[in-house]
């Protein structure tokens, strides 16, 4: 989707070890109407799938996740990264490994925001490998919710993660995705 293409050349910044820094507009500081526009895109290609929960992990998915629940009118639930638990609260947890920060983590999300009554949309900032998704999808088998899709900010193509949740049946939607990366420049995927 050219919105999100020409909004990383003018103002992303591509950085050694494969890292592109959309902080300046997308999980640092925020431009809400950008945002809006990814939450447009999200709900058009979804409003048909009785959505009732956007889901996501935080912290720079829930800006992302809460402008696209505005569309849908339905809540945003994040899954809690590496929490402490709390033997009282009754949680669903799974693990994923970050890329970014090389190393794995636990994600939690309370078993009362979701249940096998939900159709969930399930949305991030970034996708490389897809292992926070898959830890999101293992939760909401496990809460017997459906995954009605995934929406994706910006995806890595190069890294195989929405190519492979693709091959095993999710409908993945990514504003960009990006074939290509070095130290200094990158390509995207024709016709996203």
């Amino acid at each position: 989707m050219k919105f999100m293409e020409e909004r990383i050349l003018k103002d992303g910044q591509v950085c050694p070890g494969e890292i592109l820094k959309v902080d300046s507009f997308l999980n640092h500081q925020l431009d809400l109407p950008f945002l809006g526009e990814i939450g447009k895109t999200f709900y058009e290609r979804y409003k048909d799938a009785g959505i009732t929960k956007v889901v996501t992990v935080e912290t720079s998915g829930i800006p992302i996740a809460c402008m696209t629940a505005l569309c849908f009118g339905v809540p945003v639930v994040f899954a809690k990264k590496s929490r402490k638990r709390d033997p009282a609260e009754d949680l669903y947890v799974s693990t994923a490994h970050s890329y970014t920060h090389k190393r794995n983590f636990n994600i939690t999300l309370s078993r009362k925001y979701l249940t096998a009554k939900d159709k969930v949309l399930l949305v991030d900032d970034f996708m490389a490998r897809g292992e926070a998704m898959r830890a999101l999808i293992s939760i909401c088998h496990t809460a017997g919710a459906e995954v009605a899709g995934i929406g994706i900010a910006i995806e890595k193509g190069f890294q195989g993660g929405g190519d492979g949740l693709r091959s095993h049946g999710y409908d993945v939607t990514s504003c960009a995705v990006i074939d290509r990366m070095d130290d200094t420049s990158l390509v995207f995927r024709p016709g996203t």
